[in-house]
Order: C-alpha cells, then structure tokens, then sequence
C-alpha cells in the first residue's frame, strides 16, 4: 500500500474517529467501536460460520477490544486466539480484560503493514470498514489477509453508507465477491442478517 503520507492520515481519521465515540460511549463500550451491541453480536455469530474452530489458531485483525475473544472461547473447545490491534486505547483494554486468558496473544501492530504469521483461520470483522485514499485498499486488504490463512478468511463489510463523516465505506457485495473468487478460493457470501452488513468466507 503506498503513499506513506496518505497512510498517516488514513490511521489518523480511524483514531480521531475512535476517539470521539470513546468519548461519547464511554471506554470498553461496542459503541466506541462503532458497533451496536445486539448487532456486534450477530456480526460475531455470523463469522463464527466459517467453520469449527476447536483447536484451530484464529487471527483476530483489527481486535479492538478483543471482544470477539469470549464469544469463540464459550462456543469452541480450545481456540488459540491472536489480536492485532493498532490503536492503544482499544488494545489497553483487552489486555486488561484477557491477557491471561488461556491461549491468547494480543499485539499492537497495522495488520495492514506488518508481518501476520500464518493462522488456520483469519477473521476481520469490521476492520476492514474504513475509508481510505487507496482506491484498491480493499482488494490490497483481502488478498494480504487471504494469503495468511491455512484454512478460511472470514470478513464482514457494510453494503450501505453509515453515518460516520464519511469515516466508514460501503461496498457492493457481488463486487467483492467476484475479486476474492480471483484468488482461487471458494467464496462463500452471506447477507440479510443485519441490515447493511455482509460477510464474505474464502477458503482453501
């Protein structure tokens, strides 16, 4: 992804926006992800799909407050779990809150730059929402997260405009599809189940 430059400023509209729900929904709150809670909820229900994820590795990219963490954990036997957060006082949080917990790694880095190690699963929900000045950062995006998976890459992404100050970007579902099906994996594309949200599964 080049123009350095315009990737400060890119990581800068994330935090600022970040940074003026803390404010408004208070620390360790979905709400400061940008998430409502019900429907952080069934984003995280709908990824869990992708397959079973007992004794698997899952990359959790862009984790925030690695919320997803307890949600694998009750539902699946053993699940090694990595978070890659790039914004402090999201990744403050989740280690104070599972550092210690069994299995889990949590890491400061851009998963959009920095090395990721390869996992059997990597899962982005939300991550990958951001508008940005790259006009192929999403296809950049995917093809990174795909080639560091073993088994299957999970992402949701929103199919409607939000109100955001233009921070978040919407896609066409169909669009995407056709890219990630370039890659050479079957592609699997859900919809309907929160309105202006879907989520797309590639596996190998």
């Amino acid at each position: 992804m080049r123009n350095p430059f315009g990737r400060l400023l890119d990581t800068a509209a994330v935090f600022r926006y970040h940074r003026a729900r803390i404010q408004e929904f208070g620390t360790g709150s979905p709400g400061a992800l940008g998430w409502h809670p019900e429907g952080q909820q069934i984003r995280f229900r709908t990824l869990a799909q992708i397959g079973d994820l007992s004794h698997r590795s899952v990359l959790d990219v862009g984790c925030g407050y690695a919320d997803l963490y307890p949600y694998l954990h009750q539902r699946f036997a053993n699940v090694q779990y990595t978070g890659v957060e790039q914004m402090p006082e999201l990744l403050d949080v989740a280690r104070a809150r599972y550092l210690h917990a069994p299995g889990v790694v949590l890491r400061r880095d851009d998963f959009l730059r920095a090395p990721l190690p390869p996992h059997d699963y990597v899962l982005a929900s939300g991550a990958l929402n951001y508008r940005q000045r790259h006009s192929r950062f999403i296809y950049q995006a995917i093809e990174k997260l795909y080639a560091s998976c073993r088994l299957g890459l999970g992402f949701n992404l929103l199919s409607a405009e939000q109100p955001s100050n233009g921070s978040l970007a919407a896609y066409e579902p169909m669009v995407i599809k056709a890219f990630c099906e370039t890659l050479g994996a079957r592609v699997v594309l859900l919809d309907g189940y929160w309105e202006g949200d879907f989520t797309v599964f590639m596996y190998r």
